[in-house]
């Protein structure tokens, strides 16, 4: 292959064949389907003379990479395998574990780890959980995520590219922080049967987590929701909290929808004010200010009604035509649309256009009281002293799905359902917008200075259960009982740049615990997205998954007691999200003919005398870069093929989804469902038990349409029939595109991360 190798010191010696052959058969030994002289071949034709010795085994890992197909999977246990070592050697300086303590003393001393792992772990502590540690489940991980490890999670130094530890530390090291102040003896219980859940991806963990908890960074909320007034002061608050945030890590949610539209009056008619353009480019340059540590960059959703004066420049912010004058490209936009304005659609009405400082009363109302917002619509409808445009419906509704369908980024946020079907009692704490992914529904309330002791910014912490991982959903109790104890044990622990935002969460303590694997747990169970088969499935998993959750939050606030704003709920009035959710799913979706298997009774009972200690449990969040790291398919979603391209900072990562060999006629992949009924039936079944919303996709191929070309109709057909079943949200539009390799790719699903997302995806 080559003479001469250059040694670590810079010195050469002759390539030595019989080390590298033992590499490559220690790659390869006991994994089925593979080939160490196929790894070697490549190897061989890449190598140049004098190549560095840590080359060559990078040069290994590619090879095994470049083989991973359908035909051949395994190639990522083998490209997975090599990198671990190349990780272990690095950051350790050798292939094995170092004893735990040691190593903690030695990032403490860099400044790497938090110092309080030494603080409230005595030796002997450390000790048993260093021989508790089990460094064979680094051999669990496929290739995908050992890169996003790699270039993502592993604490290193972001400027040199030092690695400081090896995978098993995140895991066990995190353990360790959501409970060093959880009671003994049952403390050291805890963090080992935690470090088990997510060392064997039971669990999955979101980005800020998972790379930041055991450092010194202490910001853990993967989502930050916040909503700006319509003042200078609270715009300037609002534009601070966001740098603050996107500096931590986190996703924004961000509501501008007060804004008052372009041409109002200022000061009595002193001056006309510039509209809502000039304050979301303000935004956009905050969002874009930080990077984020090196792990992510900025991003955000903004929020705005349908009947906002300006709603048509709006629609068009992010569309490729127009001048840098009139476009915000690079913010995503959530559009809030409610009952009244979908009667006009189907009604073929008219919808007028308000600016929200002519109709204040209105804007709190299409939140808080729908019945009151329609009499105050019609009543200023009927005012004619106030300045309003008006459109027909279907051409409004038209221009938005055109620009959803163009741009692929423009969500949908139903507000009625968010808060006539979601966790809190609109009257006193109306959910306003969502977030990043449009799975978070919380309160929030505008800033009108920095310290503003009246505001409020939600934030969300998340995880993800791997349904993929679990034989049974009896162990969704012990794991509910984990990651709910966990998560909010997390809430004390971290740290808060913003007083709105610690007031909020140590109110509310509001959870976000979603689902990842589905495709491979619906595959191996016998089931596809688009039959009705699967719908009774559904149903029971994700009743059982809400009743742990639930049954979790209300033991710990037996323990602990309720979180100070369960008053705030509808759980403090014993209603259930079965007992609210939209009855028009019980016609539609026709496969559910069983009753509840859980003993809702006897938690409501529990929930009335105890309380929560969370006033949010669940939220279905994307999981794009944590899949990769539990060798899951993305969350909920179909996977767009076998081999899905992953995309990543190191580049292009080919992950092969589970089980394929066995289970290759049983996954149903994205453009294989046929339309989007069966897929949005099963969203709208999770959304009856899930208490806040659903991070859910649609998902067009223009080729089984005439022409060419996704009709108006269907595009509108889907939406008013995920509005009908009770569905919250709508994420992405996605739009096959058969140019090139894109049935196989799958780019991550936004530019924050999580997932659980991360910004809001973990």
């Amino acid at each position: 292959m080559t003479s001469l190798v250059t040694k670590r010191d810079g010195s050469q010696e002759p390539f030595d064949t019989e080390k590298f052959n033992r590499v490559a058969m220690y790659g390869t030994a006991g994994i089925s389907g593979v080939s160490a002289s196929a790894i070697a071949m490549k190897v061989h034709i890449s190598a140049k003379d004098g190549i560095r010795t840590t080359d060559i085994h990078s040069l290994m890992v590619k090879a095994a990479a470049d083989l991973i197909s359908a035909e051949s999977p395994n190639y990522s246990q083998v490209a997975a395998r090599l990198n671990i070592g190349l990780i272990r050697k690095e950051a350790l300086g050798q292939y094995g574990y170092p004893a735990l303590l040691g190593h903690i003393q030695k990032n403490v001393f860099r400044k790497v780890y938090d110092k309080d792992l030494l603080k409230y772990y005595s030796v002997d502590e450390i000790n048993e959980l260093g021989e508790y540690m089990k460094p064979e489940r680094d051999e669990l991980f496929g290739y995908a995520a050992t890169v996003q490890l790699r270039g993502k999670y592993l604490a290193q130094n972001r400027v040199t590219g030092e690695l400081h530890e090896a995978p098993q530390h995140v895991y066990m090291l995190a353990s360790m922080c959501f409970f060093q102040h959880w009671e003994k003896p049952s403390r050291m219980q805890m963090v080992k049967e935690f470090y088990d859940a997510v060392s064997m991806f039971k669990l999955s963990l979101p980005t800020p987590i998972m790379s930041g908890l055991r450092t010194q960074t202490r910001q853990f909320s993967s989502c930050v929701v916040m909503e700006a007034g319509d003042s200078l002061p609270s715009i300037n608050a609002t534009a601070n909290a966001i740098v603050n945030y996107v500096s931590q890590r986190a996703g924004i949610g961000l509501g501008f929808g007060a804004i008052r539209a372009l041409g109002s009056e200022i000061r009595g008619g002193e001056a006309n004010h510039t509209g809502t353009i000039p304050f979301l480019k303000y935004f956009q340059a905050a969002v874009k200010s930080c990077s984020q540590g090196g792990v992510r960059g900025g991003a955000a959703t903004a929020f705005y009604p349908l009947w906002h004066r300006e709603a048509e420049s709006l629609l068009v912010l992010k569309n490729n035509r127009g001048v840098e004058e009139n476009r915000v490209r690079h913010m995503d936009y959530g559009v809030m649309i409610n009952g009244l304005l979908y009667k006009r659609l189907i009604g073929g009405g008219k919808i007028s256009l308000f600016s929200p400082n002519d109709v204040p009363s209105m804007y709190d109302a299409f939140f808080a009281d729908q019945d009151e917002f329609a009499r105050l619509y019609e009543a200023a409808e009927a005012d004619e002293s106030i300045e309003r445009i008006t459109v027909p419906a279907v051409e409004l509704f038209s221009a938005m799905m055109q620009e959803r369908a163009s741009t692929g980024r423009i969500y949908i946020a139903n507000v009625d359902h968010m808060n006539t079907h979601g966790a809190f009692r609109p009257e006193v704490a109306p959910v306003r917008q969502s977030n990043l992914c449009m799975e978070i529904a919380l309160p929030t309330k505008p800033l009108e200075f920095a310290d503003d002791p009246d505001g409020e910014i939600s934030l969300c912490t998340l995880s993800a259960i791997n349904f993929g991982a679990i034989e049974s959903l009896d162990e969704l109790e012990h794991l509910s009982h984990l990651i709910v104890a966990a998560l909010d044990s997390l809430l004390d622990y971290q740290n808060y740049p913003m007083k709105a935002a610690e007031r909020s969460t140590r109110s509310r303590r509001s959870l976000g615990v979603g689902a990842t694997n589905l495709a491979y747990y619906l595959a191996k169970n016998g089931y596809k997205y688009s039959d009705t088969a699967g719908d009774q499935f559904i149903h029971d998993t994700f009743e059982a998954m809400q009743y742990y959750l639930l049954k979790a939050s209300n033991h710990l606030a037996k323990c602990f007691g309720a979180c100070p704003a369960f008053g705030e709920t509808r759980y403090a009035s014993g209603e259930l999200p079965i007992d609210h959710y939209r009855k028009q799913l019980d016609t539609a979706a026709t496969g559910v003919t069983e009753p509840l298997k859980m003993d809702w009774e006897a938690l409501r009972a529990d929930i009335r005398r105890y309380g929560l200690r969370n006033s949010t449990v669940s939220a279905l969040m994307p999981c794009e870069t944590s899949s990769q790291i539990t060798n899951s398919t993305n969350g909920i979603e179909p996977p767009r093929g076998a081999v899905t391209v992953k995309m990543s900072k190191e580049g292009a990562v080919r992950m092969v989804v589970p089980e394929y060999e066995r289970l290759k006629d049983q996954y149903e992949y994205l453009w294989e469902m046929g339309g989007n009924k069966g897929y949005l039936t099963k969203i709208a079944i999770m959304q009856k038990f899930v208490d806040q919303a659903i991070s859910a996709n649609t998902n067009y191929d223009p080729e089984i349409y005439p022409n060419g070309r996704v009709p108006m109709e269907e595009l509108l057909r889907d939406l008013l029939l995920a509005y009908s079943m009770g569905v919250k949200t709508l994420y992405y539009h996605n739009t096959r595109d058969r140019s090139g390799e894109e049935d196989e790719r799958e780019t991550p699903t936004a530019p924050a991360g999580d997932d659980c997302g991360d910004s809001c995806k973990i």
